[in-house]
């Protein structure tokens, strides 16, 4: 009975030391407003086409918004940003306009489809079109050109179009 009673004790203060991501926070996409401004470059992002970003960072209560997604992945994947991000949300393209992005189409950017090089343009040159579902990055592809890729492709290198 004794060591029952140390054991019940003793659960909650293990489970408090046990690997946090397991307990991760979840996030949720914020709503972009007519006067936000890029976070990276200082833009009105609703005043400009194609799909946004943002980036949820650890500690932090203010979310950074971009008004392309090609802006969102300069800022992320700079290495002293990669460590402090928690979260990244994107416009899913097909389920919203291009021209208007709404707030209710934004989807987890880790578990996104990205076409790059179609000739769809948004604010900052070539668009990084997202997608949150492979077949629709495709069909967008084979109607605008460019190549699908998934996340884990998309870095500064072909951003800076090397």
């Amino acid at each position: 009975m004794k060591k029952l009673i140390c054991l019940l004790f003793l659960l909650p203060l293990m489970s408090a030391c046990s690997d946090s991501s397991a307990d991760a926070t979840q996030y949720t996409a914020q709503a972009i407003h007519e006067h936000d401004r890029c976070h990276l470059c200082g833009m009105m992002i609703t005043k400009y086409p194609g799909p946004k970003g943002q980036v949820h960072l650890k500690e932090q209560s203010i979310v950074p918004k971009f008004c392309s997604t090609r802006d969102m992945f300069n800022f992320a994947l700079q290495s002293e940003n990669k460590r402090q991000i928690e979260a990244l949300f994107v416009h899913d393209v097909a389920a919203t306009d291009w021209e208007q992005p709404k707030d209710d189409a934004f989807t987890d950017a880790t578990q996104a489809w990205y076409v790059y090089g179609s000739i769809k343009k948004a604010v900052m040159g070539p668009a990084v079109a997202s997608f949150k579902n492979k077949a629709d990055a495709v069909k967008f592809a084979q109607e605008f050109g460019g190549a699908v890729l998934p996340y884990e492709k998309i870095d500064i290198a072909l951003l800076a179009g090397e």
